[in-house]
Parts: structure tokens; C-alpha cells; sequence
């Protein structure tokens, strides 16, 4: 949980970093390239993380976080992703645009690149969390139902 801007900064440069791995460059935001759609989600997920987290302590963070909910929600629909607030560790890489539901029950560790076409959520109402380790690589059409612990370093394909 993102609870102050050190955090929200350090997450942001985790994530940009893992982008840079996967030869993101400064020019692909003005060619808008889905390499800058993608890390422009995660950008705006991230805030609307640290400002969920925040709205009870001032009423600009509360116009902040509607803000970012809004912008989140439009670019959910654009891109066809749906990630639920505070699921994901630092360091996501979203690849390619395309269908992602990663529902609030989930728990992502860091370093995590996420292909198209995956669906992580439960089975039933009620279910115990999907625990996701570090360093893990989920690949196109992987659908993961809980209730699953999965460990560090793993490769997950369809």
C-alpha cells in the first residue's frame, strides 16, 4: 500500500525502471507508442493507490482521487484492462495493450510482467486472496482461480 509521496515515488521509478528492461525510451511518449499507453495505466494506477489510500486526510486529496478513479476508469475502457487499486507490488509491466482483470483479491508481488488475454480472480464469492510471488512472468491467455499460492521466479503460460 502506497500510504506517502516517498512511496508513490519509489513505486514510480520501480515501474519505470522494469519498463526500461523492456526498451522503453523518453521519444515512444511523443510517437505514443503502447509501450507509453501501458506505463501511462500503471502511472495513473499508482496515483489512484496513493490517493485511495489518502482520501480521508484532506478534501484535495479527496478531488485528487476522483480525479485519477475517473481518469483510471477511461483508460480502463480504452485499453481493456481492469486492475483492481492496491493488488500489485512495485515494478509492474504491463506488455501490449489487451483484456487484463486482476480482481481485489489478488496480491502481486514486485517485478511482475503481465501479458495480454489473463484473468486472475476467484472461483467463488468468499474465497481465501491469489498470492502471486516476485519476479514472476505471466504470459498471453493465462487464466489463474483461486483459491492458489503461487511462488517467486516463476513463468506462467497459457
Amino acid at each position: 500500500m502506497i500510504t506517502n509521496k516517498s512511496e508513490l515515488y519509489s513505486v514510480l521509478l520501480a515501474d519505470l525502471q522494469q519498463y526500461r528492461k523492456e526498451g522503453f525510451r523518453f521519444y515512444h511518449r511523443f510517437i505514443y507508442s503502447e509501450t507509453y499507453n501501458m506505463y501511462k495505466y500503471v502511472k495513473t494506477l499508482r496515483y489512484l493507490e496513493y490517493y485511495k489510500n489518502n482520501v480521508s486526510h484532506k478534501i484535495l486529496y479527496r478531488i485528487k482521487y476522483y480525479y485519477f478513479w475517473y481518469k483510471q476508469r477511461k483508460l480502463s475502457t480504452k485499453y481493456g484492462i481492469t486492475i483492481a487499486p492496491n493488488t500489485t507490488g512495485s515494478g509492474l509491466c504491463l506488455m501490449h495493450p489487451g483484456f487484463r482483470r486482476i480482481g481485489p483479491s489478488t496480491k502481486i508481488g514486485t517485478n511482475c510482467t503481465i501479458l495480454p488475454n489473463v484473468l486472475i480472480g476467484k472461483k467463488h464469492p468468499g474465497e481465501t486472496v491469489i498470492e502471486i510471488g516476485n519476479n514472476c512472468y505471466i504470459g498471453t491467455s493465462v487464466t489463474i482461480l483461486g483459491p492458489v499460492k503461487i511462488g517467486n521466479n516463476v513463468t506462467i503460460g497459457a
